[in-house]
């Protein structure tokens, strides 16, 4: 062949092997050198190439490893024969036109799917990441536990006990990545005739998980105290599924007697089960806590769950649920083939920011955070003078408004994005239309909005709503 001309990039970064290396492997792709040709030789194009034969020596051996060349003795360096190559164009940059059309030029986001970012423990993470990965521990590569690493077990049951009134044990503790998980593995786990009820609204995730696993479910009104008793024995559902510490969207908490109701309903057959989302269940800012519904149950018919995804962060991805007895043996016999989906490094750094404190002083914190955040937004709005009634118990991490000014929820939320304000309407939530047929409602994430952003946002969405 002739002799390969190439240029070098000295101000890229990047080694001149890798350079060379790239720029032979793209004329290969693209079948500019044809398979069978001879490379030149490295004494040969380390002196056409004004560079060390060691240079040319270390692109031709990644070019070896990866198929590309093959060495013959005595020989040289040929092209392979290649069959069908898939070249895929990676994209470098995005045009800011494109970032633009893709962000619909909002400057102000109501997520409810965000925490607060400025307050996120990064020097304690990463010191504790440091930590675990420079010791000697044979844990780190090893298989494991399919319900997770045991001494992050031990301390979620522990924090459980203590702040959320759980009655468990370390055994009964499964560790997944994400509710979504969870629920796949609660399908696995019950046979395909039960039936699931799930609040309307409510998280609309549930209605597609279930759809795509081809399970059976129904929607299951809720009022001001939750899913309603009657409703559910009306929808023949066996598994409901409720947020009974603070409703997804409602914000209501479900009270003691619709608790007891509820409890009273599962005990009349053994094969009803709850499983209690403890959504935000954190993040409230007035009265004690709530505790979990699970600690009223006292014939293993509630399945809880949790997650971290909101008290640290959604990049965590840790997320547990909590088996009666029977459940967990079911799930060793008949599930042991599931690995728990989360790296035993990041087990093992949350284990530690658990038992060294962090993860309780990290709450305390965010309570307060929080707490500040929502009554510096509710004051913002009722500042404006405008009728709009703020919904939801004191908790969480989202409130909804009743927006009284003739608009419906559509038109609600697209003058709020015209104006470069996202909020979200309620409607999205319900599986079944709203039976009560309640005003426009739309939902207010406040986490990740610092007061200068719910400041400038609110006093944008009352000039486009008013």
């Amino acid at each position: 062949m002739e002799m390969i001309t190439f240029a070098i990039n000295l101000e890229n970064g990047s080694p001149i092997y890798l350079q060379l290396y790239d720029y032979l492997k793209k004329q290969i792709q693209t079948g500019k050198i044809e398979s069978g040709t001879k490379l030149p030789s490295k004494r040969k194009l380390s002196s056409h190439l004004r560079i060390s034969q060691n240079t040319i020596r270390a692109a031709y051996d990644q070019l070896i490893e990866e198929g590309y060349v093959v060495p013959i003795e005595r020989k040289g360096f040929y092209i392979s024969k290649l069959d069908n190559i898939v070249k895929i164009e990676t994209r470098k940059t995005i045009r800011s036109d494109m970032i633009d059309a893709l962000t619909e030029n909002i400057q102000y986001d109501f997520s409810y799917n965000c925490v607060d970012q400025a307050t996120f423990p990064f020097s304690i993470w990463r010191r504790l990441y440091k930590e675990v990965i420079d010791e000697y521990d044979i844990e780190l590569i090893e298989a494991g536990d399919l319900r997770g690493n045991v001494h992050l077990r031990i301390s979620i049951a522990d924090y459980l006990r203590q702040s959320r009134g759980v009655d468990c044990v370390a055994d009964q503790i499964v560790i997944s990545s994400g509710s979504e998980y969870l629920f796949q593995i609660l399908i696995q786990l019950f046979e395909k005739e039960n039936v699931y009820g799930i609040e309307n609204p409510g998280y609309e995730k549930l209605n597609l998980l279930f759809k795509s696993n081809r399970s059976n479910y129904r929607a299951i009104n809720i009022d001001r105290e939750g899913m309603i008793l009657e409703e559910i024995e009306k929808s023949g559902a066996n598994i409901i599924c409720i947020t009974p510490a603070h409703q997804f969207p409602s914000g209501r908490i479900m009270p003691i007697n619709r608790r007891i109701q509820i409890l009273n309903w599962a005990n009349d057959s053994q094969e009803r089960f709850i499983v209690e989302d403890d959504y935000d269940s954190e993040f409230k800012y007035s009265g004690k806590p709530i505790p979990a519904l699970q600690g009223l149950d006292t014939n293993g018919k509630v399945i809880y769950m949790g997650a971290f995804s909101k008290s640290l962060s959604p990049a965590i991805r840790v997320s547990y649920m909590v088996l009666p007895e029977k459940l967990m043996k079911i799930f060793m016999k008949k599930l042991p083939f599931i690995i728990c989906p989360v790296p035993t490094i990041e087990q093992k750094v949350l284990c530690r920011f658990i038992q060294e404190g962090y993860f309780e002083r990290h709450l305390n914190k965010m309570r307060n955070v929080y707490k500040k955040k929502r009554e510096f937004l509710e004051s913002e709005i009722a500042g404006t003078g405008n009728p709009i009634e703020i919904i939801g118990a004191d908790a969480g991490l989202h409130l909804l408004l009743k927006v009284k000014n003739g608009m419906s929820e559509k038109q609600l939320v697209e003058s709020a994005i015209a104006s470069g304000v996202r909020v979200y309407g309620v409607s999205k939530y319900y599986i079944q239309e709203d039976p009560y047929g309640t005003d426009p409602q739309v939902l207010l994430g406040y986490a990740a909005m610092d007061e200068h952003k719910i400041k400038s946002a609110v006093k944008i969405l009352n000039s486009a709503w008013f």
